[in-house]
């Protein structure tokens, strides 16, 4: 299996379920298990014992990891939802860029 081609800090937007159409930026990327963890989406509650950082224990709200195939890069150039492309710079550096405008992603 290859890499995923979003990755953490992009800006995504969500294509299926409870959250369609909500923008955010991705916070962390399983390239294993091919999950992204999206800014305020998928929203979770735990429930947590006291602990040192947190002592008084309770409801904890945090976001859950989402299927990759669920959201869709969106550009900064352009802002619409973009497939990745990618083109090799002229010291043989491999980039992203966007599909629809051409500009680049890294």
């Amino acid at each position: 299996m290859g890499g995923l081609k979003i990755k953490k800090g992009d800006k995504v937007e969500v294509l299926a379920g409870k959250y369609r159409g909500k923008q955010g930026k991705v916070l962390k990327s399983f390239p294993e298990s091919r999950r992204v963890v999206v800014e305020g989406v998928n929203l979770v509650k735990r429930h947590t014992r006291p602990s040192q950082e947190n002592p008084q224990g309770g409801i904890v709200t945090k976001e859950a990891p989402i299927d990759i195939s669920n959201v869709a890069l969106v550009c900064d150039s352009c802002s619409r939802r973009i497939r990745v492309g990618y083109r090799f710079d002229s010291d043989d550096v491999k980039r992203r860029v966007c599909r629809k405008c051409g500009a680049d992603l890294d």
